[in-house]
């Protein structure tokens, strides 16, 4: 079958925005607009999206999809039935290899679709005209009048009807072309006004049509992933040597000695490197930036720092937060504290409140305590998706 999508996003949605705002399909929900999560999930279920609403609104939404499923987007009408008849006259409008066998019609307003739903509908659209997700009613239904209850209603037989609805293409063109009832809510109703059967299928309580303001809240609640702690610990020693700059956190510190080093030897930066790495599971420092390589001679370590940063970021995690300590006799480190911090926080982009430098002696033990150099040991915790921790199996 040939799947097309008709994602509905004219609608003003009242009821969430009684201040006459932005509409609700439009509302930031985790870093994207609402309808850009519920255009991706159809993605790779359909072969065209024909999206239906205000270009002005829509355009800069779908453009960050980078699709070449999404078709141009068609004006929407005053009501939800003429916003989808224009969706399907723009698809019959296609040449008619391809135009669609069958077509989905799905609210902007509901971006928690998952992909079980929207392949129940379509496996039902082998077998039946129309198929759409429902739910049935669970609680007791009570008929008012002025706030008073007349009577209870049986909740036998009754469902709540969802999105996407599914329909063969050409018969769904047919009645929307026809004289139907206007007050119809949904397409499934002109297809039972036709007599045509509409087959249910499972719907799912978490796809949600956000229409109050409440709802908003659930939907990110059950949209973010579950994130799980993971720690790395990284630890880094670096000697002494005369004519070198002291670099340590980004920082140049005032000091009669540098750090010998392949690089510009950042004790503090390389430990926290390898605590990154190290709660990633992805080596050390050496098996990103080999010393043995002369392009990271004298190389800034902060280069090193903002590719450990990233490997995070594309792994789909976030910093938690983290803990340094240098370890050494001299020189005092409580006057750079605070650059080391910020510097530290615009090279991860972190707030400030989640970093930790701290400086400590050894009490004149050791090499450190005989000022022979720098040590430094770094603590992170990282927080990464469920699925990049825990195995399936």
């Amino acid at each position: 079958m040939r799947i097309a999508l008709i994602l509905l996003s004219a609608g003003s949605g009242k009821r969430f925005n009684q201040n006459g705002t932005l509409p609700k399909q439009y509302v930031q929900l985790l870093g994207h607009p609402v309808i850009f999560h519920a255009a991706k999930a159809f993605l790779p279920h359909v072969d065209l999206v024909q999206p239906v609403g205000d270009a002005s609104l829509l355009s800069p939404v779908l453009n960050d999809l980078k699709n070449n499923k999404i078709l141009p987007i068609i004006q929407g009408g005053e009501e939800r039935q003429d916003s989808v008849k224009a969706g399907l006259e723009a698809l019959a409008k296609l040449p008619e290899p391809e135009q669609p066998d069958v077509v989905l019609i799905h609210d902007g307003a509901r971006p928690n679709v998952s992909s079980e739903i929207i392949t129940k509908v379509i496996d039902a659209l082998k077998q039946y005209p129309a198929a759409i997700p429902a739910i049935p009613v669970a609680e007791t239904l009570k008929k008012s009048k002025q706030n008073i209850i007349e009577n209870t209603v049986s909740r036998d037989d009754l469902y709540r009807a969802q999105t996407p609805q599914g329909f063969n293409f050409r018969q769904l063109l047919k009645i929307h072309r026809g004289s139907f009832s206007k007050g119809a809510t949904d397409d499934a109703a002109l297809f039972e006004q036709a007599g045509l059967p509409v087959m249910l299928v499972m719907g799912d309580e978490n796809n949600i049509k956000l229409t109050y303001k409440n709802d908003l809240k659930r939907l990110e609640c059950l949209m973010s992933k579950v994130m799980i702690p993971r720690i790395g610990s990284g630890f880094d020693v670096h000697a002494f040597e005369k004519d070198r700059p002291l670099i340590l956190c980004g920082i140049n510190i005032p000091y009669e000695h540098g750090l010998a080093g392949h690089s510009d030897a950042d004790v503090a930066l390389h430990a926290l490197c390898d605590a990154i790495y190290g709660a990633l599971a992805e080596g050390d420092i050496g098996s990103h930036f080999p010393p043995s390589d002369p392009q990271w001679k004298n190389a800034d370590s902060q280069k090193f720092i903002i590719h450990a940063g990233k490997r995070i970021i594309e792994r789909g995690g976030k910093i938690s937060n983290l803990d340094i300590t240098l370890i050494c006799e001299k020189p005092k480190m409580r006057p750079y504290i605070d650059s080391m911090r910020q510097k530290i926080s615009e090279l991860l982009q972190l707030k400030l409140s989640a970093i930790s430098v701290k400086a400590t002696t050894t009490e004149k033990l050791g090499f450190t305590g005989r000022q022979e150099g720098i040590a430094c040991q770094a603590v992170i915790c990282l927080l990464m998706p469920e699925e990049e921790t825990w195995s399936k199996i």
